[in-house]
């Protein structure tokens, strides 16, 4: 039976990974979250909640800032992605109900860019590049039990994407303002291209993911805990086994909704298709081999909505 769109999702009904549980258990009990809802929270992550909050902070004394000495930092566009945006979201005219930082997750990149971001660039570098660490390293676990969980021979099949020197991962932090109505959207219904995304908020809630058609179900606040976002590429990487999650985001009446997302991502040139354990089920590949490279083509041609990997079908 559908929910309606405003159904709250309880936290025993969400899928919860605990990462002290057996390691057998954990790898099932992630499939089986990957397979139902392409979703699912983790906790007992080992990221300490003090490098979660540093980042926090950082990311509030930014916004705090007036809105020209942010654009000074590192103004977004088209062209280039990076950066500070407000309520532009990609190049073909979506917008939202927000502010935020987009940045390359490549050490000198952060440093070279902290020197316009903070009033102290060597804090605010030391403090982003522990954090991105800490989430990779995260991400490359729950891939590697993820390729174990699905009897994938090479258990960094999918990790191995995301360590890659080249790796084109990102790190944006979301800053939704309270509106006057608790149903503004922030940031409208998409999916994450990406491989895996690695989502921490602070206590407000807001996150909504789609279950079936219109019902959303909303994702209640945790500060201690990382959602997990199945992404396009996953997708693909798993031949369709596991679907992208459609999610949106709603703003708040009252207090300001803080998320810092890693978007675990391929180098540019690395080629996507799945393994062969992956193919025997169907007999044959559901998408063509391409590029990362190529999709993120795709991606910046079509608006927020779109489900891209449709063109990617053999």
């Amino acid at each position: 039976m559908a929910m309606s769109s405003q159904t709250p999702l309880g936290s025993k009904n969400l899928p919860t990974i605990d990462l002290w549980d057996l390691r057998s258990n954990v790898s099932k009990s992630i499939v089986e979250a990957c397979d139902q809802f392409g979703f699912f929270k983790v906790i007992n992550h080992g990221v300490p909640k003090e490098i979660i909050e540093k980042v926090q902070q950082e990311g509030f004394s930014f916004f705090a800032k007036p809105t020209f000495v942010k654009q000074q930092a590192a103004q977004a566009s088209p062209a280039n992605p990076l950066g500070y945006g407000h309520k532009n979201i990609g190049a073909l005219g979506d917008k939202g109900e927000l502010e935020y930082l987009l940045l390359s997750t490549h050490p000198s990149y952060i440093a070279e860019k902290s020197i316009t971001i903070s009033d102290d660039p060597s804090r605010f570098s030391s403090t982003v590049n522990h954090y991105i660490q800490a989430v990779r390293d995260l991400t490359c676990e729950l891939l590697e039990l993820i390729a174990e969980g699905l009897y994938v021979k090479d258990k960094s099949v999918f990790s191995g994407l995301i360590r890659d020197v080249e790796s084109d991962s990102l790190l944006r932090l979301n800053y939704y303002l309270p509106t006057s109505k608790d149903d503004d959207i922030g940031f409208g219904e998409h999916s994450d291209p990406q491989l895996l995304s690695i989502l921490a908020s602070n206590d407000v809630a807001g996150l909504q993911i789609l279950v079936e058609k219109d019902a959303w179900i909303s994702v209640p606040a945790d500060p201690n805990a990382f959602w997990v976002i199945v992404g396009d590429m996953l997708q693909a990487l798993t031949n369709g086994r596991f679907v992208s999650v459609r999610h949106r985001v709603l703003t708040n009446t009252s207090k300001p909704r803080m998320s810092m997302i890693y978007f675990g991502a391929p180098s540019l040139q690395a080629s996507i298709s799945a393994p062969p354990e992956l193919l025997r089920p169907i007999g044959h590949s559901l998408y063509r081999t391409f590029t990362w490279k190529a999709y993120k083509e795709k991606l910046y041609s079509q608006g927020l909505t779109a489900t891209r990997l449709d063109g990617f079908k053999n």
